[in-house]
C-alpha cells in the first residue's frame, strides 16, 4: 500500500513477512556486524558486472565511459557510512520489488523455526537467503538509497527507511549513473564511520571484488583475477580469503581445485569443495555456486551449465576465451564449448574426491557425510561416469560401527569363498535396520549386509545392480539363495509344516502371495519378505508418504518352523482345541510383521486383538 506525501514521494508499507524479517534482523539474526559492509560491496559489484554486460552490445547508455569502480567513505562528525558505485542503477520499480520484499521464500518461516529450536542463527544466512541489504540496519537507524538507472532517459530517485515498517520513495536530480547507499550509523555502530575500520574489513571479506573499491580515494582490494595466477604464485591463505569471499562461508574450504586446461576447449578453473553442506542445497530456488567469465569479463554467476546437478555445491570461477563476450544466459546452456568444459570439470573433480578416498579416506568421509546423498543421485543421470561414482559411494555395513563408511569394493574383499551376491537392507535408521528380522540369517551366518539409511538410497540403488559380477540384492527379497538351517530335533515335520501353512493361508487368504517356510529366521516367528513382483519395505514406506492412498502389492510370509510359538500353535491345530486363539495368533503374527514393516494400517485392531489373546492367556492361570 502507498500513501502520497509529498508531490513526487510516495511512502510505501513493507509487507507483513518483510517487517517480520526486518525486526529478527535488528535483533538477533546476524552475529557477525561486520558483515554488512560485505553484502552492500556484493550488490554494488553486482551492479557494476551487469553495466560491463550491458555495454558489450550497446554503448548507448549514460555515461558510458565511467570508471566502473566502488567508492566507500566514512564522516566521522556526520557518523555516517557511504557506499557509491557506477554500475545499473535502479528503477522506481526496482526499488519497491527488490528492496521493498523478501528475496528468498521461506526466510522468514526458517528463521523464526531456528529460534524456537534454539539454535544459533548466524551470518551464513545472509547470501543464502538474499536479503543482505537489510543486515545493514544492524548498524544503521536509517538508510538512504540515491539511484539513476543507465538508461539516457533515465530518472533519479532516492529510497528512505528506517527500518520500522515503512519506506519512502521520491524522485530527485541526479546525473550520475549508479547508486549511492548511505548509513545513519547508530551511536554503538560509530567505529564504521573510520578509515581503519573499513579497510580491514573490506580486505578480510571483499579483497576480490572485480572492481576497485577506494576507502577516502585510495585503492584498498586486490582487483587481479586470482585464478589467472600460477599455482606457485598463491598462498594457502588467499585462497581461503577467495574461497569465503565468493561463497559468503565462514568455514575454510574442504579442499580446492587449480585448473589451466588447453586443447578440445581452453579454460581456467578455481574450484572449492565446501566443508558443510548449505542449509538450502535442497531447495529447488538454491543457487549455483559457479561463476563464469570469459576472457575475464563476468558473464554471469549461478551458471548451472558448467556442472551436473549433483555437483551443484562445488563453488568457484570458470574462465575461458572459447565464449563470445556477449553470451545469453540461455546460448550457454546450448554451447558445444560449455558442455566439453563441463565434461572436463566433472572428470577433474571426480579425480580430486578419487584421490581423496585413496590417500585421505577421513576426508572423504568428511566429504561423503555433507554431500554424500546429493552425490549419489548422479548414478541415475550421469552415465558417462557411472563407473567412477560407483568406486565412490560409501555406505554404513554390519561390519562397520555407526557413522562409519565401506565402500563396495572393500566389502567384496571381506567377501566369504563362497558368497556371489553384495547383500543390502535399506532401512531409515541404523537402530531400526539392525532390529530387521531379515538379517537374522546374515548375522548368524557372518554375512555382512550393507545398510542403506539414506532416503535417496530407495530411488538410487536400483540404478546399482551390479557390481564386479556380484549381483546387488536386498535381503528382504523372497528369492534370496540361502542355505536351509540344519534341522533341529523340536522342529516340525514336513506332514505338520505343510498342514500349519494351510491353516495360515485359510485366515489370511488374499492378504499375503505366497506362505513359505524360512531359511533366514533364527529368533522371529514370522517376517515379511518382497515377492516376485513387490517393493521393499522402505520403497513402500516412501510411495505412501507421496500418496496416501498408495496400498502396496503383497508380499511373502515366511515362518520359522523352529520357533516356540510356532510349534505350539502346530500342537493346537493338530488337538483341534482353542480354535479360535489359533486364529488370533496366526493374525497377530502377520500383523506384527506388518508393523514392524512399517505398513501396518489398522493399528486399532491390532491392539484390540492383542488384548483379547492377554485377557484370554491371564483367565488361564491359576488364582493364588
Amino acid at each position: 500500500m502507498a500513501t502520497q506525501t509529498t508531490p513526487g514521494s510516495e511512502t510505501f508499507e513493507y509487507r507483513a513477512e518483510m517487517k517480520q524479517l526486518l525486526h529478527l534482523i535488528i535483533d538477533s539474526l546476524y552475529t557477525h556486524k561486520d558483515i554488512f559492509l560485505r553484502e552492500l560491496i556484493s550488490n554494488a559489484s553486482d551492479a557494476l558486472n551487469k553495466v560491463q554486460f550491458r555495454l558489450l552490445t550497446d554503448r548507448d547508455i549514460l555515461q558510458s565511459d565511467a570508471e566502473r569502480r566502488i567508492d566507500i567513505r566514512g564522516d566521522k562528525n556526520e557518523n555516517t557510512l557511504r557506499i557509491l558505485d557506477s554500475g545499473i542503477g535502479m528503477t522506481r520499480e526496482d526499488l519497491i520489488d527488490q528492496i521493498g520484499t523478501v528475496a528468498s521464500s521461506g526466510t522468514v518461516a526458517f528463521v523464526e523455526e531456528m529460534k524456537a529450536s534454539g539454535k544459533t542463527i548466524d551470518a551464513q544466512m545472509i547470501g543464502q537467503f538474499g536479503v543482505g541489504f537489510y543486515s545493514a540496519f544492524m548498524v544503521a537507524d536509517r538508510i538512504t538509497i540515491e539511484t539513476r538507472n543507465a538508461e539516457s532517459d533515465g530518472q533519479g530517485y532516492r529510497w528512505t527507511s528506517d527500518g520500522s515498517g515503512t519506506f519512502t520513495i521520491e524522485e530527485i536530480e541526479r546525473g550520475d549513473r549508479g547508486t549511492e547507499v548511505t548509513l545513519h550509523l547508530k551511536d554503538d555502530a560509530s567505529e564504521f564511520a573510520e578509515i581503519w575500520k573499513l579497510k580491514e574489513v573490506i580486505r578480510r571479506y571483499s579483497n576480490f571484488v572485480d572492481f576497485p573499491i577506494h576507502v577516502d580515494g585510495e585503492k584498498v582490494n586486490t582487483v587481479r583475477a586470482l585464478w589467472h595466477k600460477g599455482k606457485s604464485e598463491i598462498e594457502e591463505e588467499e585462497l581461503t580469503e577467495f574461497y569465503k569471499f565468493i561463497s559468503s562461508d565462514f568455514n575454510d574450504p574442504l579442499g580446492h581445485l587449480h585448473l589451466h586446461l588447453e586443447g578440445r576447449v581452453d579454460f581456467r578453473a578455481l574450484l572449492f569443495v565446501p566443508k558443510r553442506a548449505p542449509r538450502d542445497l535442497f531447495r529447488e530456488d538454491y543457487k549455483y555456486g559457479l561463476h563464469l567469465y570469459s576472457s575475464n569479463v563476468f558473464i554471469q554467476d549461478d551458471c548451472k551449465s558448467l556442472l551436473p546437478d549433483y555437483l551443484r555445491f562445488i563453488r568457484g570461477v570458470v574462465d575461458t576465451e572459447d565464449l563470445p563476450l556477449n553470451i545469453s544466459r540461455e546460448v550457454t546452456q546450448q554451447s558445444q564449448a560449455m558442455a566439453k568444459i563441463q565434461h572436463a570439470l566433472t572428470g577433474k573433480i571426480l579425480d580430486l574426491l578419487k584421490t581423496w578416498a585413496l590417500d585421505e579416506p577421513d576426508k572423504y568421509a568428511a566429504f561423503f557425510r555433507e554431500f554424500g546423498t546429493l552425490f549419489k543421485t548422479g548414478l541415475g543421470t550421469d552415465f558417462s561416469n557411472r563407473d567412477e561414482l560407483i568406486e565412490l559411494l560409501r555406505y554404513e555395513s554390519t561390519k562397520t560401527e555407526k557413522g562409519v563408511y565401506t565402500s563396495l569394493e572393500q566389502y567384496v574383499d571381506r567377501m566369504q569363498s563362497a558368497q556371489k551376491e553384495i547383500y543390502y537392507l535399506l532401512g531409515d535408521s541404523r537402530s531400526s535396520a539392525e532390529k530387521n528380522p531379515n538379517l537374522e540369517y546374515f548375522k548368524k551366518n557372518d554375512l555382512e549386509v550393507l545398510l542403506l539409511l539414506d532416503p535417496v538410497d530407495v530411488f538410487t540403488v536400483t540404478s546399482l545392480p551390479k557390481y564386479k559380477d556380484h549381483e546387488v540384492k536386498s535381503i528382504e527379497k523372497a528369492d534370496l539363495d540361502l542355505k536351509m538351517e540344519k534341522k533341529s530335533k523340536e522342529a516340525l515335520s514336513k506332514h505338520e509344516q505343510k498342514k500349519l501353512i494351510e491353516r495360515f493361508k485359510s485366515i489370511l487368504s488374499d492378504r499375503i502371495e505366497d506362505i513359505v517356510v524360512s531359511r533366514r529366521l533364527v529368533d522371529s516367528a514370522v517376517t515379511l519378505v518382497v515377492g516376485k513382483a513387490g517393493m521393499d519395505a522402505q520403497v513402500e514406506r516412501m510411495m505412501r508418504m507421496m500418496d496416501e492412498q498408495f496400498s502396496g502389492s503383497k508380499k511373502v510370509l515366511e515362518i520359522n518352523m523352529g520357533h516356540p510359538l510356532i510349534r505350539n500353535l502346530a500342537t493346537l491345530r493338530e488337538k483341534g482345541s482353542r480354535d479360535r486363539l489359533v486364529e488370533l495368533s496366526i493374525l497377530q503374527l502377520f500383523e506384527g510383521a506388518l508393523l514392524v514393516d512399517g505398513s501396518l494400517s489398522a493399528p486399532s485392531d491390532f491392539v484390540s486383538r492383542m488384548t483379547e489373546l492377554m485377557e484370554d492367556a491371564t483367565a488361564s492361570t491359576p488364582q493364588d
